[in-house]
């Protein structure tokens, strides 16, 4: 419970000038505005939210993908591929299959029917290389940092690449599977250590002392 002149943000409602929480979660105080981020929770998508889904079935012009919501998300195949597909001469699984991950871009979404995705454009399509590391999506804001400050000493110190889905799933690329193992045993201490106070001073200790 919080006293004060604030604006009630997401899981937060308000009674008289008291304010509660609908959840069990963090609080967190943004321009004067308290919300509170749950401590476990599904993937809800958002429209330009950045993916990274995994083919679980395909269908003749479109794969269907686990994004670790309650609902599966759909890419059709002109959301994908560079030129119309034939389905009288081409398999859709010869571009994807069953399995395969994929970085994508929410597109459409209001709750009645499933998330649409597309992979075209820098930085989207399929995952060829890397490990990938899963985490309850309600900790990828503190795996970011504020200003991107946690993920920056991520990439530092280990010199990988990381790619942050919103729904909880993160691509590490590295020089070799050494550093990408590393990455990987940071992120879930910080999925671990999220709600303790120094994280950012124990996380660079710990990549320093492992290197």
């Amino acid at each position: 419970m919080a006293e004060g002149k604030y604006e009630a943000g997401d899981n937060v409602y308000r009674e008289d000038n008291k304010f509660y929480s609908t959840i069990v979660g963090l609080a967190e105080l943004r321009n004067n505005v308290i919300t509170v981020i749950p401590l476990k929770g599904f993937y809800i998508p958002s429209i330009g939210d950045i993916v990274i889904g995994k083919i679980i079935d395909v269908i003749p012009t479109a794969w269907i993908l686990d994004i670790r919501a309650p609902w599966n998300a759909i890419l059709f195949a002109k959301e994908y591929l560079s030129k119309p597909l034939n389905v009288m001469k081409e398999d859709i699984r010869s571009f994807l299959d069953v399995g395969e991950m994929v970085m994508a871009k929410v597109t459409s979404f209001d709750r009645t029917k499933n998330p649409l995705l597309n992979a075209k454009g820098q930085g989207l399509g399929k995952i060829q290389k890397g490990m990938i590391v899963e985490v309850n999506p309600t900790r990828v804001p503190r795996i970011i940092g504020k200003k991107g400050s946690m993920i920056s000493l991520l990439k530092k110190e280990s010199g990988c690449q990381i790619y942050v889905g919103k729904n909880g799933r993160i691509l590490i690329s590295g020089k070799s599977r050494e550093n990408e193992i590393l990455v990987a045993e940071a992120i879930k201490k910080i999925e671990l250590e999220a709600h303790i106070s120094g994280l950012t001073d124990r996380i660079h200790e710990f990549l320093m002392k492992r290197r």
